[in-house]
């Protein structure tokens, strides 16, 4: 292995190695695992470089290098003769050797050098092990001259004298990343090519050019050839089988050559003539300057006791993988469809060990998957047992629901999106943007912590009530049950006070002052202490944004299916958490607060943050004044129902879990009662799942985030309007990060590159699409469907004629 490494490899196989051989057979699986770990423990022992310093005598250069030594942090050892030179590298196997050249009358270095190197070859020591470095040092007023004699001698470097520590210390940096790094990442290397070695999967490497520059003992006893006689052919010289289709070697190197992955059935010719159908996946490796250097390609014959191959096969093709990420989300399992397969006899199954520690704990759902799927394996075939190995791998992942982006540079707006809105957004920085957090987390220039309740005074001159709102206000509420209802003319009526007006009249009609039992007049002071929490300075999220969440959020409770589903408290929770979901919102994400290192994201643990900050603050402002406590007449135990089910709804507004909440809703509701219809089962079976406790939850959640983001379901001219205002808001948020050096979540998103069309495609295809389809099929609710419709084709239209605007140009 280390011949071949020597041959045919640069050091950045080292990383392809690691990824190629992750599909190798299971029996290997925890073997590689081990070594790859361990190349990676190596890595990090970069960290605390063991140096051996031989110095004859104390003085101002050996003390430069000794503090050097502690300012880096490396394992630091003296060493004053050339016996305990020797002895102590014997011993420990120092990763940095220097050797005092100045004092010839005490010892030789030149000697001591080679003597290291003749010792160490008497042992058989692996060659990588005599790869260390020394120092041989020159005065500065000395005649300068030839370092073959010390190249020769087994020194890596000369330094000339200089006793200055910075100086010092800079060198073993220098050292440090550029020959320590490279030798550790090849003793990785050297590990890696052992598990290739003893894989199960025939293994393949060639060069950009396609000459073959690796094979497998694997491979050598599937195809029936040596090594020598592949080593250095190109791949067209290896004779082909007739069975592939004649254009199949043309589209895999179209695939390749373009830097993509491919996996297919693909029959390979051995030597004694005959055809092998494998499954094979060819994965090019890019090196430096993003050039191709190396093809990894990884064979598995197929036959009869594997056809589960052929599983993997379609679940990794390259159609798939290019595919819509709904399409991906669409294709995913169903688990509760697996597990009610199983048998709850759990005397009747022999335990694993890992099913054994499973059942020591209290059990939960994903738990006795697992214990399942563990019993399952002792039974199984060997190929059945690989594909379950891969099965518990995905379901011992914490992010069981979100979907998988193919890759970084496939669609940027969907990968920011993603990034900004479903992480927390934190990635480790180096020092000098280290220092720029911490600089900049003392600015005010986002709200940092609670807002303090404003003076009613301030914001109420007369007093209001719904009898008498004034008359052009009314009129523009006069449709507000219908889906058409135009905020943006009631915001500019209210001089953008629309929350308190909407309030009124939808919790009027809803009855939530009598289901309360509250005065108007605390409800009035309520929903204007409410919207003064709003930053009226935002573009988008503010009081404007919070009554369109609450207008569809009352247009959703009105529809039958969700009437059938929840009780008045549900409807209640739903209009008060819609009102609040987004209080005191600075109109930053919780990215942006992440990094910035942001009073509320200390406060609340980088989670949810925002959304935390909103559900918190809600019932502050609610209960500390009796003038605008909705909730002091209702009994204790309403209360702590009403409480639980708003922070929930608020909380379920956050993104990370977007994907969690739409599966759960489409598999613990839409497919049971797609079931029940298409068998004609009876109104109270319906009745049951729609009312049952956790399913009541479920909705709410569906409900309050469909209405959270459902701008691209409304007519176009509202939808274009807030597409807007949400770009300017992400706009304004990548310009304050640039300027105080914070990391750029979002970078499509800079005023003067980004396409609008194109970051609106990509949030209706990941976000907006699956969801809406799975609340219309639960809702019925076509004219928001033809709305969206309409909406991504005019994006799709601007996008084709590559416009950026959100509207095209006069004619």
């Amino acid at each position: 292995a280390e011949l071949q490494l020597a041959k045919a490899t640069s050091i950045n196989c080292y990383f392809t190695f690691s990824i190629g051989v992750s599909r190798i057979s299971p029996p290997q699986t925890k073997a590689l695992s081990k070594l790859i770990n361990c190349g990676i423990n190596v890595l990090s022992h970069l960290f605390s470089l063991q140096v051996l310093l031989v110095f004859a005598k104390e003085d101002s250069q050996s003390n430069g290098f000794c503090r050097a030594c502690e300012k880096a942090n490396y394992r630091c050892k003296m060493a004053r003769t050339p016996e305990s030179a020797l002895e102590c590298f014997s011993e420990k196997h120092h990763d940095l050797v220097i050797i005092d050249h100045r004092h010839s009358r005490h010892f030789d270095a030149e000697a001591l050098c080679q003597q290291r190197t003749q010792r160490f070859l008497s042992k058989h020591v692996s060659c990588d092990a005599l790869v260390l470095f020394a120092f041989v040092f020159l005065r500065p007023d000395r005649e300068e001259a030839s370092v073959m004699p010390l190249i020769n001698a087994g020194f890596n470097r000369r330094y000339v004298e200089n006793a200055n520590m910075m100086a010092c210390y800079n060198e073993l940096l220098q050292l440090e990343h550029g020959e320590v790094l490279a030798q550790f990442k090849l003793r990785a290397g050297n590990a890696i090519f052992t598990a290739l070695e003893q894989s199960q999967d025939a293994i393949e490497i060639t060069s950009e050019d396609q000459v073959i520059q690796y094979v497998n003992p694997a491979y050598e006893s599937i195809m029936g050839y040596q090594q020598s006689e592949l080593i250095g052919k190109e791949i067209i010289e290896v004779p082909k089988s007739e069975k592939n289709k004649p254009d199949l070697l043309e589209t895999i190197n179209s695939c390749i050559l373009k830097g993509k992955e491919w996996q297919g059935i693909y029959y390979a010719k051995k030597k004694n003539g005959d055809s092998v159908q494998q499954n094979v996946k060819i994965t090019p490796v890019i090196g430096q300057g993003g050039k191709i250097r190396h093809y990894v390609s990884i064979n598995r014959p197929l036959n009869d006791n594997n056809k589960v191959s052929l599983v993997e096969n379609v679940l990794s093709s390259p159609d798939i993988q290019s595919s819509k990420h709904k399409d991906r989300r669409k294709g995913s399992l169903d688990v509760r469809s697996t597990t009610s397969r199983g048998s709850d006899g759990s005397s009747q199954r022999r335990h694993s060990s890992m099913a054994r520690i499973h059942s020591m704990t209290i059990e939960a759902p994903i738990t006795k998957v697992i214990n399942i799927i563990n019993a399952a394996q002792e039974s199984s075939p060997m190929p059945v047992a690989e594909a379950l190995d891969r099965v518990l791998e995905i379901l011992r992942t914490t992010e069981l629901y979100s979907p998988q982006l193919g890759t970084k540079d496939e669609d940027p707006h969907t990968n920011d999106l993603v990034g900004g809105l479903m992480t927390d957004g934190l990635r480790r920085l180096s020092g000098n943007e280290q220092k720029k957090i911490h600089l900049t987390c003392s600015c005010k220039n986002v709200k940092q912590g609670i807002s303090k309740p404003p003076h009613l005074k301030d914001h109420l001159t007369t007093p209001l009530s719904l009898n008498d709102i004034p008359p052009r206000i009314a009129q523009t509420m006069e449709n507000e049950d219908s889906w058409d209802f135009d905020v943006f003319t009631l915001e500019a009526a209210t001089m953008k006070r629309p929350l308190t007006y909407l309030g009124l009249k939808i919790f009027s009609r809803f009855g939530v002052c009598e289901f309360l039992n509250c005065p108007e007049a605390t409800l009035r002071s309520w929903l204007q202490v409410v919207e003064a929490n709003y930053h009226s300075s935002n573009s988008y999220h503010n009081s404007s944004h919070a009554a369109d969440v609450l207008h569809a959020t009352a247009y959703f409770l009105c529809k039958e299916r969700v009437k059938q589903s929840l009780d008045p408290i549900d409807e209640v929770a739903a209009l008060i958490a819609a009102t609040v979901h987004d209080v005191d919102h600075p109109g930053r994400t919780n990215s942006f607060l992440c990094n910035a290192g942001s009073e509320l994201a200390i406060l609340y643990n980088d989670t949810a943050v925002l959304e935390s900050h909103h559900a918190a603050l809600a019932f502050q402002i609610t209960t500390r004044d009796d003038k605008c406590n909705i909730f002091k007449n209702i009994e204790r135990n309403e209360y702590r129902t009403l409480r639980q089910a708003i922070i929930d709804m608020v909380l379920a507004t956050e993104m990370t879990k977007h994907f969690e909440h739409v599966n759960k809703f489409v598999n613990s509701i839409n497919k049971p009662l797609a079931a029940l219809e298409e068998n004609g089962v009876r109104r109270e079976s319906v009745k049951s799942i729609l009312t049952s406790p956790e399913n009541r939850i479920l909705v709410k959640r569906m409900l309050i985030k469909c209405a959270d983001i459902s701008n691209p379901c409304r007519p176009q001219e509202l939808c274009i309007e807030w597409a807007g205002r949400i770009s300017e808001e992400y706009f304004a948020q990548t310009d304050e990060e640039k300027r105080q050096g914070l990391p750029v979540v979002m970078p499509v998103f800079d005023r003067n590159t980004c396409s609008i069309p194109k970051s609106q495609i990509s949030f209706i295809d990941y976000f907006i699409t699956d969801m809406f389809d799975a609340w219309d099929a639960f809702a019925d609710l076509p004219n928001l469907m033809q709305h969206l419709d309409n909406n991504f084709k005019y994006w799709k239209g601007l996008d084709e004629r590559k416009l950026h605007s959100l509207r095209p140009p006069p004619e």
